[in-house]
C-alpha cells in the first residue's frame, strides 16, 4: 500500500475569485475543495510551503492522504491540481473522498528498475525508449501501490514490454487494459531496440573502413605495378 501522507489543512469560508487571489498573495496559502463519498463540498486552503514540499514526491499525486481539519482527518486522493500559465505556480487543488469499501481509480507512476544492467542495452548496444511512466489502476484504498516496477535486466533488443506484462500487486487491475481480446489497448509501456540514428551511425563508420580498406589495397596494388615496372626495367 502508498504510503500515507498527512496535510492540515483550514476550512474556507470565502469564495470567489477575488478573496481567493487575495488570500494566495496576502496567507501564502493555495485553496482547495474536498467532496465525493456523499458528504457535502468543504472548501479549504492549506499551506503553500508546505504543499509545495509534499509534492516533490513522485508518489504525490497517487497516494493515500489524511487531511486533518480541526479535529476532523479524512482520507482522499488528488483529483486535480490547477496550475497558472506563466510560472507553474499551484492556483488550486482537489481532492477526493475515499471509502475503505470502494474501489478507486488512480495514476501511478511507473518505476524502472536495472536500467544500466539490462542486456540488451550493455550486450546488444540498444537503446531504451519509455512510452509510459504512469498507468492508471483501479483497487481498494488499501491495495493502492506506490508505484508499478519494471525490472529491465532481462529486457533484451527487439522485445518490449506491453501493459498486459506488468507485475501487478494482488487486487490491482489496469483500467484502460480491456478484454484479453482487445489487443488495440495493450499499449507498449518500454521497449529496446536500435534507434535509425544509431544505425546511420554504424553504416557511415563501416563506409568510412571499407573506404580505408579498398584505398589501402588500391595502395598495395599500386606499388606491386610499380615494382612489377622497375624490374622489368632492370631486366
Amino acid at each position: 500500500m502508498a504510503t500515507q501522507l498527512t496535510l492540515e489543512v483550514t476550512p474556507r469560508e470565502l469564495t470567489g475569485s477575488g478573496s481567493v487571489g487575495r488570500m494566495r498573495r496576502n496567507d501564502d496559502e493555495v485553496p482547495g475543495v474536498v467532496y465525493g463519498a456523499g458528504a457535502d463540498n468543504v472548501n479549504i486552503s492549506l499551506s503553500t510551503r508546505v504543499l509545495s514540499k509534499a509534492m516533490q514526491s513522485d508518489t504525490f499525486l497517487s497516494q493515500i492522504i489524511e487531511l486533518q481539519m480541526n479535529d476532523n482527518a479524512e482520507r482522499v486522493v488528488v483529483r486535480d491540481v490547477q496550475r497558472h500559465p506563466a510560472n507553474e505556480a499551484v492556483t488550486h487543488i482537489d481532492f477526493l473522498r475515499i471509502r475503505e469499501d470502494r474501489e478507486i481509480q488512480v495514476a501511478v507512476p511507473i518505476r524502472f528498475v536495472n536500467e544500466d544492467n539490462c542486456v540488451g542495452v550493455r550486450l546488444g548496444g540498444g537503446t531504451i525508449t519509455k512510452n509510459l511512466i504512469e498507468v492508471e489502476v483501479s483497487c481498494l484504498p488499501r491495495d493502492l501501490p506506490e508505484s508499478i516496477v519494471v525490472d529491465m535486466e532481462t529486457i533484451d533488443v527487439g522485445s518490449a514490454v506491453h501493459l498486459s506484462g506488468l507485475a501487478l500487486p494482488e487486487g490491482v487491475t489496469i483500467t484502460g487494459l480491456g478484454t484479453s481480446d482487445d489487443t488495440s489497448r495493450d499499449l507498449p509501456v518500454v521497449s529496446v531496440s536500435i534507434l535509425r540514428a544509431q544505425l546511420d551511425e554504424e553504416e557511415a563508420v563501416e563506409g568510412e573502413e571499407l573506404a580505408v580498406t579498398e584505398e589501402g589495397e588500391a595502395v598495395t596494388e599500386e606499388a606491386g605495378e610499380a615494382a612489377a615496372t622497375d624490374d622489368a626495367a632492370d631486366e
